[in-house]
């Protein structure tokens, strides 16, 4: 699988600003990943239907990123080619006063899906370890000073325990979580912020703050570098994937997709004889009808 290579899964580290953002020797064959992610929608539909039919299995989808990486338009033109019938998606602004009163995780759980069940999460419980680091917002939390007082270091390690222990509790429950971080640099990055300035349609998309949070762009990308080392794993590995050329984004992010629910349990359950019976005396009844 050509996502494979953009795989971190604890084994080595992360180091964000050695990463490709964007699609390097595939923009000679374009036509090619844009037919191969219309195939990959196609088995996604497929391979969905048997998945909830099954019901053995649940996939969480975590979409992390900076601003103007497309994690909007990923869920649009990927996660559009399943049927929304199983499919849920949570997207996790600034924490809620009734959030901020709960564990960090509070949230996260109670937005996964029943097996047999898709989530997708548009920002997840990973901003608790990259915005609240960043900007050292621990120091604000009502916790006590047992969790607090080892300083910010220790604060965050715990904290990367905690996400690999619940990650790894999904998993031996039945859980797939499968994180993607879309790579996105800093000048396609202004790039798009211009875009959505210059253009009417896309004002909404922009706010000022994002000049704010843009001017840490390097500190976020240390800091995102460490998250990922810190909690990717070979049961729950992250995957690192160009975000300057969208369409080269969306064929990876089917790939994963994809791949994922080939991994997973697909089988349509089997009916007892007596109600292949009772199937086979109501076919008779049809096909009997004037």
């Amino acid at each position: 699988m050509t996502a494979d290579r953009f795989r971190f899964d604890g084994q080595t580290p992360c180091t964000l600003s050695d990463l490709p953002t964007g699609a390097g020797d595939a923009r000679e064959d374009k036509p090619k990943y844009l037919s191969r992610t219309a195939a990959n929608l196609e088995e996604m539909g497929r391979l969905q239907d048997g998945f909830y039919a099954d019901g053995r299995e649940g996939l969480v989808i975590i979409l992390q990123a900076l601003d103007a990486a497309g994690k909007d338009s990923t869920v649009k033109h990927v996660m559009g080619g399943l049927n929304p019938q199983g499919v849920t998606v949570h997207s996790f602004k600034q924490p809620s006063a009734e959030e901020l009163a709960h564990d960090f995780l509070w949230r996260a759980n109670r937005a996964l899906p029943p097996r047999g069940g898709i989530a997708i999460f548009n920002r997840s419980y990973y901003e608790d370890v990259l915005v609240v680091q960043v900007h050292d917002l621990q120091k604000t939390y009502r916790m006590p000073p047992r969790t607090t007082e080892a300083g910010q270091r220790e604060f965050f390690r715990r904290r990367y325990r905690q996400i690999r222990d619940y990650e790894r509790y999904l998993y031996e429950n039945g859980y797939r979580v499968l994180k993607i971080f879309l790579n996105v640099s800093k000048e396609k990055q202004k790039e798009r912020f211009l875009e959505r300035i210059e253009t009417p349609a896309k004002n909404w998309k922009f706010s000022e703050s994002d000049l704010k949070e843009r001017a840490l762009f390097d500190e976020y990308a240390q800091v995102i570098g460490k998250v990922i080392t810190a909690t990717a794993t070979p049961d729950c590995p992250w995957y690192v994937i160009p975000a300057d050329q969208k369409w080269y984004t969306r064929y990876l992010v089917s790939e994963l997709v994809a791949d994922a629910l080939r991994q997973s349990c697909h089988e349509y359950p089997t009916l007892p004889d007596e109600t292949r019976a009772r199937l086979r005396e109501c076919r008779r009844q049809l096909e009997e009808e004037d």
